[in-house]
């Protein structure tokens, strides 16, 4: 039997073959973060040009590596799920979350007769199996209650079998899958039985799933399914549901859940989707406003898991897979994201290509399994061969550990990305991808804030069709040469041991914050070999930090800040002596405008269809006399953010600067008087609001 669902599946005699439906006419492409970039060996550099410069500044203080960071997607239609070379193999790439059962099967699966209606169900891959094999890998479950044929006291019973009869300790359970694919936006590869595939509706059921889950065991966490800004259906509203899906399930269930639950797949070639890696950044800051605008009080408690992520077009199975997963699984946990999940262990043949020189299966799984062609022409390499993702995720392992925390790193050349964690024994590590699949690249590597050994770093390598990972201890901690398309990873020794060392801060928090100002406060730190002497506060300006101020005290309103910019800080202690603190974790705001002014803008999204929307922007005249001729501008704040056409004004775009100039008919805002003009706009990464409007040079208040 088939069902029609999300991951498509085709039953086979197992190991089956599985392909994901084409998501791609839906979605428009999205996020993530930055890479980085190191080789071992010295090759030829091509294209002979400076080295690339790469900053690494280790007081520039990111998120902490959890203990469920890198994660992967086990499936029940894999017979191969609870085998001991699977756990060991996963074991060895350091995963420390599996979740279970696998995709949009969650939606037809029910645990307790181990059935799919619909679907195919391999042996030996029940609850309990998959439990086995999660704790001899050393990792922790994530499981998916079925929403989509399921019920609220189904999930429960789970709950109960789970911790309470067989005390396995589940932590994380997610209820559904993509439930927004039901056919609500007019799409439908998700189960749905229910009579209403509103949001509204799944998000009122989440809170009974939530309510029954929690009564059985209330240390569990439970997460709803939302979809990544600028992935669709952001921003469409339908049916009766007061807003679009992310708003109109966390206003509703947001005060019951933990975390939320959110895919991404960038998909194109190579070329289109590993630069796309800069979007993280800001797709998990919109998702982060979401959250704090919907779910009511304490959203801040509200975590973020991306479940799902993979290349979806060439590149599955060889290198590219293994550049974008670092660069993604790095991108993602700095930014705070509790959990990255590739998709999947092991899925089946696709289509075969040959990518920078390698053959690709066209597989989504990390380890072969071991299928063939429809035709035969074309086999996979034996059951369990890892694929070039796999080897990505040992490269993870190696780079970022638990409780390691990430710090700012930036590159001077788009094709070389940079990542770097700072560790509890003054080691850093800087994770560094040559994404030109053609040409070395030559780096110089400077350090902020860290002063590195003059001895041999320890480097780890994996190069385009490289079967491992290798580990040198060679060169330099400053300067290295990158063999295309490579990732390596450098752990470097401090120039001298720590110790005495103030402690770090807590995490700061933000007051008052105006178009100007803002007050920072901290939890104060443990003091060192010697008494605290002060706090310093510095701005995060790309790899570079830039000191806002400083106190003895644990608060501090920093002054001269720009109308509408986002800015991330973070606070550190410097003692008697001299010696300075780790970073504390980040702290991201953004100023307003001002409460007072001339003027006044209101700037609306009216229909939104995931890569483009049409926006009225309305401005006021609020001083005292006429306004007699008009120009507004504004400034994007992403490069991938454009006005395509306008109307009642001349619209024009230079770079990311929009000038909107009123026309004879407007020209003339009387005092008090308004004007609109409208404007059709796409994007082809996360939509991020202006937040700053000047009114013929005036700054404008913002409504």
């Amino acid at each position: 039997m088939t069902i029609s669902n999300r991951h498509g599946v085709r039953p086979l005699n197992p190991p089956l073959r599985l392909s994901r439906r084409g998501r791609a006419a839906l979605a428009a492409s999205l996020l993530l973060a930055t890479g980085a970039l190191l080789g071992v060996a010295p090759p030829s550099v091509g294209a002979a040009t400076a080295p690339v410069a790469v900053t690494v500044n280790a007081r520039a203080g990111l998120a902490a590596v959890p203990d469920t960071a890198l994660g992967v997607n086990h499936a029940i239609w894999d017979s191969q799920l609870g085998t001991t070379e699977t756990s060991d193999l996963l074991r060895a790439a350091g995963v420390q979350m599996m979740r279970y059962p696998g995709g949009s099967y969650a939606d037809i699966y029910h645990w307790r007769d181990h059935t799919a209606p619909g679907g195919y169900v391999a042996p030996n891959t029940d609850f309990d199996t998959f439990m086995a094999g999660v704790r001899r890998a050393g990792a922790q479950p994530m499981i998916i209650a079925n929403y989509g044929t399921g019920t609220p006291q189904e999930a429960a019973d789970w709950v109960r079998y789970a911790n309470v009869t067989k005390g396995y300790g589940a932590r994380y359970w997610a209820v559904g899958n993509e439930n927004y694919g039901n056919g609500h936006y007019g799409s439908a590869w998700e189960a749905d039985e229910h009579p209403d595939k509103s949001a509204t509706y799944y998000a009122n059921l989440v809170v009974e799933y939530a309510d029954a889950m929690k009564a059985v065991d209330p240390d569990i966490k439970v997460g709803a399914v939302l979809t990544m800004p600028a992935n669709w259906p952001d921003g469409l509203t339908a049916g009766a549901d007061p807003g679009p899906w992310n708003q109109t399930v966390l206003s509703i269930a947001g005060p019951k859940i933990d975390f939320v639950d959110v895919h991404w797949y960038p998909g194109g070639s190579p070329a289109e989707s590993l630069p796309r890696t800069s979007h993280i950044t800001d797709a998990v800051h919109l998702l982060r406003q979401q959250i704090s605008r919907y779910a009511g009080p304490d959203a801040d408690r509200i975590g973020i898991s991306l479940t799902e992520v993979n290349v979806t077009a060439e590149g599955m199975t060889s290198q590219p897979a293994a550049l974008f997963l670092a660069d993604a699984y790095s991108g993602l946990l700095a930014n705070g994201v509790f959990t990255v999940q590739w998709w999947n262990v092991r899925n089946g043949i696709g289509k075969v290509t040959t990518v920078a020189g390698q053959t690709d299966y066209g597989d989504f799984g990390m380890l072969s399994s071991g299928t063939c062609t429809s035709d035969g022409s074309v086999c996979e390499p034996p059951l369990n061969t890892p694929f070039a993702s796999y080897h990505g995720l040992t490269m993870m392992s190696r780079f970022a550990r638990t409780g390691d925390q990430f710090v700012r790193a930036g590159t001077s050349d788009p094709l070389v990305a940079a990542h770097a964690v700072r560790r509890a024994n003054g080691e850093v590590a800087v994770l560094l991808i040559n994404k030109d699949p053609d040409n070395a690249r030559e780096v110089d590597i400077d350090y902020a804030g860290f002063a590195p050994s003059a001895a041999a770093p320890t480097v780890h390598t994996h190069t385009n069709g490289a079967t491992a990972v290798a580990t040198a201890q060679t060169g330099s901690a400053t300067s290295r040469i990158l063999p295309p398309y490579s990732l390596t990873t450098l752990v470097v020794r401090p120039a001298a041991a720590p110790g005495g060392q103030p402690g770090a801060p807590g995490r700061p928090t933000v007051d008052g914050v105006t178009h100007r100002s803002a007050t920072i406060s901290w939890p104060a730190a443990t003091r060192g070999a010697a008494p605290i002497a002060k706090y310093e506060v510095y701005r995060q300006h790309g790899a570079v930090s830039e000191q806002l101020g400083e106190t003895s005290g644990t608060s501090l309103t920093v002054d001269n800040l720009v109308p509408g910019a986002r800015y991330t800080v973070n606070v550190l202690t410097r003692d008697t002596a001299g010696r300075v603190s780790w970073a504390s974790p980040p702290l991201t705001f953004t100023t307003g405008s001002p409460a007072t002014s001339n003027c006044a803008v209101r700037f609306a999204s009216t229909t939104d269809w995931g890569n483009g929307y049409v926006a009225d922007v309305e401005v006021a005249n609020t001083g005292a006399g006429a306004v007699d001729g008009w120009t507004l501008t504004w400034t994007w704040p992403t490069s991938w953010q454009q006005v395509s056409s306008g109307w009642n004004a001349t619209w024009e775009q230079v770079g990311t600067s929009v000038r909107v100039t009123g026309t004879d008919d407007n020209r003339r805002i009387p005092a008090g008087g308004t004007v609109t003009a409208g404007f059709v706009g796409a994007y082809s990464g996360p939509n991020v609001t202006p937040t700053a409007f000047r009114l013929n040079g005036t700054l404008c208040t913002v409504r």
